[in-house]
């Protein structure tokens, strides 16, 4: 199992379009369920600071980056930043619910 954290700042302009296209990745999650994945995204308070957080439990196997709608998302994710993303790798020291 591995868990990542990516956060990253999207220009005020961008922040809407960004949101957007992370919804669009919920939809396709919803109605194809792959199985192995826990995935949330979070949009802070400023607007324009995501963080999305993927519990994996298939190292080799990430069925996120095989969605269209994610492969959309992070086509053009560079241009939409003013701060790049910065993937950390995690470890559960404990969680409920």
């Amino acid at each position: 199992m591995k868990t990542i954290m990516v956060r990253y700042k999207t220009s005020e302009a961008h922040g809407s379009a960004n949101e957007a296209l992370v919804r669009a990745v919920f939809e396709e999650l919803r109605a194809k369920a792959p199985a192995g994945l826990r995935y949330a995204t979070y949009r802070l308070a400023d607007g324009v600071t995501f963080v999305h957080i993927a519990t994996v439990e298939s190292t080799a196997d990430n069925p996120l980056v095989t969605l269209p709608a994610f492969k959309a998302f992070q086509q053009a994710l560079k241009d939409r930043c003013v701060e790049p993303p910065v993937v950390t790798e995690m470890s559960v020291v404990g969680s409920y619910g």
